[in-house]
């Protein structure tokens, strides 16, 4: 056995396939805490272990995994499909999905980040954000799908409140955990001096920027999902597009964000500056969601406060 093997582990409600990298036998365990735990002890010491990220089946794993001194590596569900289908896999079980998952971790793991343990706090935190956008988008959806209706249940208005009073409910939530906190507390404070944050962005971009490590401004920009893909061949400059990867509410947050900030004397000039380019609206505001997230990085990372003064002479630029 290798010392430190690449694991593959495809996770169901009852069971974990566990195939390892260069070796064809797959191993069927129980998803419970003791099953994991004895299967741990047998493997040698800093085992690198991936696993597709599944709703909340694989926590357990991730949790014992991390606990035995192992690297865990959850991965996207659409990047291990991709891959599959790149090697031209003509059949989906669980065994070759264990299998494909430490292959591409073997192959993978140098541009990958090992997963980071959460605290308790920040727990709470990305489970009340993730619920939320649920709510939004329930919300919407609920909304959109009855627009049409000349006459509508009676019960529809009653149903659109309750989800309201539940989203100014989780609001509160979130913000009590994040004054309760000693680090985002302050931090938090200090976003909200940002022209066009409110009390929502700014408790949700402080956690999104102290849970992960992120090494610089770029890095941030691409976990929210607001990195322009190129698509260039040959002569061809095709048109760029959002990657949208990474947590959907932080992303819609901050184009609310940036939707009321170009309405505002200060960024309406930086905003009008790109449609005088001829950028359509969308385009302008993802610019200005993008620039409101590199400011609050710095402010996370240098602990200041938003000043003004250096977006004015910024827009003053020819």
């Amino acid at each position: 056995m290798e010392s430190h093997p690449f694991i593959g582990v495809d996770v169901s409600q009852l069971t974990l396939d566990v195939a390892q990298a260069h070796h064809s036998s797959v191993l069927k365990i129980d998803n419970t805490a003791a099953a994991i735990r004895g299967w741990l002890k047998k493997l040698p010491a800093q085992c690198r272990i991936g696993v597709e990220s599944t709703g909340d089946l694989h926590r357990t794993l991730v949790r014992c995994a991390i606990a035995a001194g192992h690297s865990v590596y959850v991965l996207n569900a659409r990047d291990l499909s991709h891959y599959a289908r790149a090697l031209g896999r003509r059949a989906k079980t669980d065994r070759l999905d264990a299998a494909l998952i430490a292959r591409y971790l073997a192959r993978e793991h140098e541009n990958l980040h090992p997963y980071r343990m959460p605290t308790a706090l920040q727990s709470q935190l990305d489970e009340l954000i993730r619920r939320r956008h649920t709510v939004v988008v329930t919300h919407g959806a609920v909304r959109q799908s009855f627009a049409t209706m000349r006459i509508k249940p009676r019960a529809l208005a009653g149903a659109l409140r309750g989800l309201q009073v539940l989203l100014a409910q989780m609001d509160q939530q979130l913000a009590d955990l994040t004054c309760e906190d000693p680090q985002l507390g302050p931090l938090a404070g200090h976003l909200r001096t940002v022209v066009g944050f409110g009390p929502l962005l700014s408790a949700s971009m402080a956690h999104a920027l102290t849970r992960h490590p992120f090494a610089h401004a770029d890095a941030f920009i691409a976990y929210i999902g607001y990195d322009p893909r190129a698509r260039d061949s040959g002569q061809k400059h095709g048109r760029r597009r959002l990657s949208k990867r990474g947590p959907a509410e932080l992303r819609r947050l901050l184009f609310t964000a940036a939707l009321s900030a170009c309405k505002t004397a200060l960024w309406r000039p930086f905003y009008q500056r790109y449609r005088d380019r001829g950028l359509p609206t969308t385009a302008a505001l993802v610019i200005l969601a993008r620039k409101l997230a590199r400011i609050a990085f710095s402010i996370v990372k240098h602990g200041t406060q938003f000043d003004p003064r250096l977006i004015q002479d910024t827009c003053a630029r020819p």
